[in-house]
């Protein structure tokens, strides 16, 4: 039998400030690595609110169960589909293709493109690493500035890493929220489109006009790609949506009443949309159509893939992390006093969500973290669970828009864009800053339009 907790209200509220001062506290200051920080404050939280030893071991354990077992898969098969298309060549080959379609005179609409795409399947960093080199060859080649072409990019890489499911920050909060991933990704595509174009195109335009920003030295010869070795674009697209569009249907047919002609399909496509099942399929065609058809063997292969699960260790733990912040606030009483104070506000559920990530993440820097604590804070709110399928989506299009936005010095991306694009501080302040601020807030005033007819 669960045990049953009630707690003075004031007492609970400065149990959770003193708990966020103390996550920032050793974030910010004192520097420590972000999984201990988080334990500590939540274990804060449960003290400071009297809430009985006991109960706080039992919440720590569920917290840890109940976040890992809706993303831990779906974290390493993507870290995993990531590298297959990162070592096969097919990011370069998504973009070489994209720019002979687009021509150069629309070559930020294709690179924008371009990085929504493989952001998908691959991480920020790793994506910005492979592409960068050919934003900018197409600087040099056009004799502009290169935030011309970098912008873009950077653009469309942000919204695929920040709205579109599989990757990590959009499965993490849709899985606290109990959303169907199948209409989170719809939304995702929708606010993402949006927002690359504000961000990539016309806010690249913008800073390329007003930064004169020369390519790097080191980028200077222009990178030499063997295209007869790369897979093709219909082999690299197909591998890449066949997760997305297997998950879509499974979610349209479940918006179908039983008893009608779908009943036949609808146990297969319910098996294969299953996320997991759906990336597993996806990963395992790209073992064969990208991986041994272009000469790896399966032990390369497995190298490959045992490598990239190194990082996603991290990104699950943080993710506990956080999921255990949620119960604590959830089980300490805390998510109800949230929830009435939401409720005696104005403001929609939306907006409310997207000001706590952004909070967060101004104050942390992590857009993980800050997705974690933010998707705790609202799934606790007893508000949550009367909501619509589609008004639950846009709560979490409006968490990863708060995360996205204001990257500033405390974000590590800040500083791989300055290094790789030779800015200082100030100019990356004005373009990368501004970039992943309009890629936040478009994707978040898309998803508020949107709720009001949820």
């Amino acid at each position: 039998m669960e045990t049953t907790f009630v707690a003075d209200p004031t007492r609970l509220i400065v149990a959770a400030l003193c708990g966020l001062v103390i996550l920032l506290a050793l974030i910010i200051k004192a520097k420590f690595q972000p999984l201990i920080a988080i334990l500590i404050a939540a274990l804060s939280i449960g003290v400071l609110a009297g809430m009985p030893v006991s109960m706080i071991v039992d919440t720590v354990s569920k917290g840890m169960g109940e976040t890992l077992k809706g993303i831990a898969l779906l974290v390493g098969l993507g870290s995993m589909f990531g590298a297959i298309l990162e070592i096969s060549g097919g990011a370069e080959r998504v973009a070489l293709t994209m720019m002979s379609k687009f021509g150069e005179k629309r070559a930020p609409w294709a690179l924008g493109i371009t990085g929504m795409v493989t952001a998908i399947p691959v991480f920020f960093d790793a994506g910005l690493i492979i592409l960068i080199p050919l934003a900018f060859s197409i600087a040099r080649r056009a004799k502009k500035s290169s935030l011309y072409f970098v912008i873009p990019l950077l653009a469309g890489l942000a919204v695929g890493h920040a709205f579109i499911p599989p990757t990590p920050g959009p499965v993490l909060v849709a899985n606290i929220l109990g959303v169907d991933l199948g209409l989170v990704i719809g939304l995702g595509l929708v606010c993402g489109f949006f927002a690359m174009i504000a961000a990539g195109p016309v806010w690249g335009k913008i800073c390329g006009s007003r930064f004169d920003v020369p390519v790097p030295k080191q980028y200077q010869e222009a990178p030499e790609y063997d295209e007869s070795k790369l897979p093709s674009f219909g082999s690299v697209v197909s591998i890449i949506l066949i997760p997305l569009f297997l998950i879509l249907i499974n979610s349209i047919l479940g918006m179908f009443p039983e008893g009608t002609a779908v009943d036949a399909i609808r146990p297969f496509f319910t098996f294969l949309g299953t996320p997991f099942v759906a990336l597993l399929l996806a990963t395992i065609v790209a073992m064969f159509l990208l991986g041994t058809r272009n000469g790896y063997s399966l032990q390369e292969l497995e190298k490959v893939m045992t490598k990239s699960l190194e990082p996603t260790g991290l990104i699950l733990l943080v993710t506990a992390g956080g999921g255990v912040l949620r119960y604590m606030l959830q089980d300490s009483g805390m998510g109800d006093i949230i929830g009435n104070a939401v409720a005696a506000t104005p403001l929609p559920i939306v907006v409310v969500a997207f000001l706590i990530a952004l909070a967060v993440r101004v104050s942390v820097g992590s857009a993980t973290v800050a997705m974690t604590m933010a998707a705790g804070i609202v799934a606790s709110m007893p508000i949550v669970s009367t909501l619509s399928p589609l008004h639950l989506a846009c709560l979490v299009m409006a968490i990863a828009g708060g995360s996205t936005a204001f990257s500033h010095f405390n974000d590590s991306g800040f500083w791989l864009v300055k290094s790789l694009c030779n800015l200082d501080e100030k100019t990356t302040f004005k373009t990368w800053t501004m970039m992943e601020t309009i890629v936040g807030t478009t994707g978040f005033i898309v998803a508020l339009i949107v709720s009001f007819f949820a």
